[in-house]
């Protein structure tokens, strides 16, 4: 169901562009937009991990010194079909995870100090795999894709502006054409956003259901979010926003006061909803 929503809205955002872009920068315009939107995140998707590696103070581990985490991932990637993904440890008290690369080749998975701290092997097991379900449904590559197409559109959203400022010198010029541009500029990186948030939502359900998959144990999971959920008010070290979506739960300070279509994760109270709904084969 998540997967064909993901679809749906990837579609919607596309659609959206190709309008909106059209509108306001004809044919070349809008291939002009694209191109600059796929220069400035083709960096992003090559170099993220090693970005966002760096940021958190990720130490890299092996079965050598971290041998108890690293046959977790083993287990799981055995299972799921998965190479083995580099694996990191984060130095930070408040317990989260997440995971990037640009494909399950060059995957990394990282965790802090304290979920492993904090959690049982049960729930440590379900949030790795959490992880990994990102890694195999190439989610990374499909955030990507939706942030070219709104970072096209609020490219298109500064040319309207533009046009709006400058446009309207001549006393001939058609008003109400200038109003439309501002509509535009204002609407639409709105509504762009909007759709992009709700694609990363819709991944986190998926993901969720994939580590109820892969461990066959959806409560390890509830469990865990559970608990992530009493620590959120902790914020982690370094945390930001424009990582803030890659981690299981979001690593700001407390819950968000912003409307549910501005957050990059569901509410825990729903992912765990959703988790009590799901029908898992042993």
């Amino acid at each position: 169901m998540q997967i064909i929503k993901t679809s749906i809205l990837m579609i919607v955002l596309m659609f959206l562009f190709m309008v909106i872009g059209y509108a306001i920068g004809g044919q070349g315009g809008m291939i002009i937009a694209f191109l600059i939107a796929c220069a400035t995140n083709f960096f992003s998707y090559f170099f993220s991990d090693k970005i966002v590696l760096k940021h958190y103070n990720a130490i890299l581990v092996t079965k050598q010194n971290a041998s108890g985490l690293y046959d977790i991932v083993e287990k799981l990637c055995k299972k799921g079909n998965l190479p083995l993904p580099k694996i990191c440890i984060i130095p930070d008290p408040t317990p989260n995870a997440f995971a990037t690369g640009r494909n399950p080749k060059h995957a990394v998975v990282a965790v802090t100090e304290g979920l492993l701290n904090l959690m049982s092997e049960e729930e440590i097991e379900a949030v790795i795999a959490h992880e990994l379900s990102h890694v195999k449904h190439y989610d990374i590559l499909t955030g990507s894709i939706a942030a070219v197409f709104a970072g096209a559109i609020a490219i298109l959203a500064n040319i309207a502006k533009m046009g709006a400022m400058f446009g309207g010198n001549n006393k001939n010029s058609n008003r109400s054409n200038i109003f439309v541009l501002i509509a535009l500029a204002v609407i639409a990186p709105l509504a762009a956003t909007i759709i992009q948030l709700a694609i990363s939502r819709s991944r986190e359900f998926e993901a969720d259901r994939g580590s109820a998959e892969l461990t066959s144990n959806p409560n390890g999971l509830i469990k865990a979010l559970s608990k992530l959920e009493s620590y959120s008010k902790n914020p982690l070290k370094n945390a930001d926003s424009s990582s803030a979506h890659m981690f299981i739960v979001n690593p700001l300070s407390g819950k968000s006061n912003f409307s549910s279509l501005f957050r990059t994760h569901p509410s825990t109270e729903e992912r765990i909803k959703a988790l009590k709904n799901l029908r898992i084969k042993a």
